[in-house]
């Protein structure tokens, strides 16, 4: 016997298909945001958050009430702004400025590349460099140069080193250029001359293109060297020397008066922003004491205990600076508004002997 299930719900039931809207109620719009509000609490709520609000304002004073009003300025303050070069606003507003950076304005550091920085010289700038804030690319041979000079820096992520020869290009971008890349002393730049001369008139036209090119500042490290055997004394800038352009060290003197040369070329041709410092003798640690120049020669007997040996009768006479000096000079002329040439020595000149007996402390052991 089977069985079914027979479905009898909703079988004849007639279906309304006719709209009819909702009745209109007048003033819903009004009412309903009215009965929002005093739902659970709201309006208590905000008016709390109100009368807190307009506690706090009134009660603590506001920052800007302490300090100066902008009519207190000084007129001059705004005049010194507007007469900043353009390369100042391109690199940072306080960057380039020779007073103190106003207070609540952080120096920003710029970045800065030095070459032949693991010398003698350049060793001693990156670290004052460093130490104010900048970001410091050193690019060396080390031909002269040495790592240990710079090997502190190392892990500091504000310093990178370079092994180049800036005979090649070289492409970066960077705020500044100091140049200083060269080797310096009578020893190492007769070692080659050919390569010397090549590192002071290859080395710089590249380094002129690569601050032509990125808008940098450069500053070209020269040499009292220029002067040759100068007929005046003390030389000034002015003074345009008496040079041998065929002698055994117009490798070096005759490429840094190219070097200058392309300097002001690029300055005036380019519109390059240059500085050019002619360096006079300098000392201080890090020195090379095979170097062949009188100070590193006297230390070194000195160190070796045996007699300084002073050329001539000993009267010639030579200024020597402290390496901290000529690096403050350094920076004070990359950071000014001349181009130079300008001299960076001391004033005061005395005799080998002088050097020998009072400077060094040696009188009795010296061969003439």
């Amino acid at each position: 016997m089977g069985s079914e299930l027979i479905f009898r719900g909703h079988e004849a039931q007639p279906v309304d298909d006719s709209y009819s809207p909702k009745p209109h109620k007048p003033w819903f719009t009004v009412t309903r945001p009215i009965h929002y509000m005093l739902r659970e609490q709201r309006l208590v709520f905000v008016l709390v958050g109100v009368i807190i609000a307009t506690l706090f304002f009134t009660l603590v004073p506001s920052s800007s009430s302490s300090s100066v009003p902008y009519e207190s300025l000084p007129i001059s303050y705004f005049e010194r702004e507007s007469k900043i070069p353009a390369y100042h606003h391109r690199v940072a507003a306080a960057v380039h400025s020779v007073g103190k950076v106003p207070l609540g304005i952080k120096r920003k550091g710029l970045r800065i590349v030095v070459t032949g920085g693991a010398g003698f010289v350049g060793s001693h700038l990156v670290d004052r460099l460093i130490a104010r804030g900048d970001s410091v690319i050193v690019v060396d041979n080390f031909f002269t140069g040495r790592k240990e000079n710079v090997m502190h820096h190392f892990g500091n992520p504000r310093f990178e080193l370079i092994r180049h020869d800036v005979v090649e290009p070289l492409l970066l971008e960077v705020d500044q250029i100091y140049h200083l890349a060269c080797p310096a002393s009578p020893v190492h730049y007769k070692f080659n001359p050919v390569k010397t001369i090549k590192t002071n008139v290859v080395g710089t036209l590249n380094m002129l293109g690569l601050a032509k090119r990125v808008g940098a500042r450069f500053l070209l490290t020269s040499t009292s060297e220029v002067y040759g055997d100068p007929l005046q004394h003390p030389q000034k800038e002015t003074y345009w020397g008496n040079v041998n352009p065929i002698g055994v060290r117009s490798c070096y003197d005759e490429g840094k008066r190219t070097a200058e040369t392309l300097t002001m070329d690029y300055h005036r041709g380019a519109g390059v922003e240059v500085r050019i410092a002619r360096i006079f003798n300098t000392y201080g640690p890090r020195m090379c004491l095979d170097d062949g120049r009188v100070v590193s020669n006297f230390v070194a007997q000195a160190l070796r205990k045996e007699p300084l040996t002073v050329y001539g009768d000993g009267k010639q006479t030579r200024s020597f600076q402290y390496v901290s000096d000529l690096v403050e000079g350094l920076i004070r002329l990359m950071e000014g508004e001349h181009v130079g040439p300008f001299n960076l020595g001391n004033p005061g000149e005395f005799t080998m002997l002088e050097l020998a007996k009072v400077k060094l402390g040696f009188s009795s052991n010296i061969i003439l």
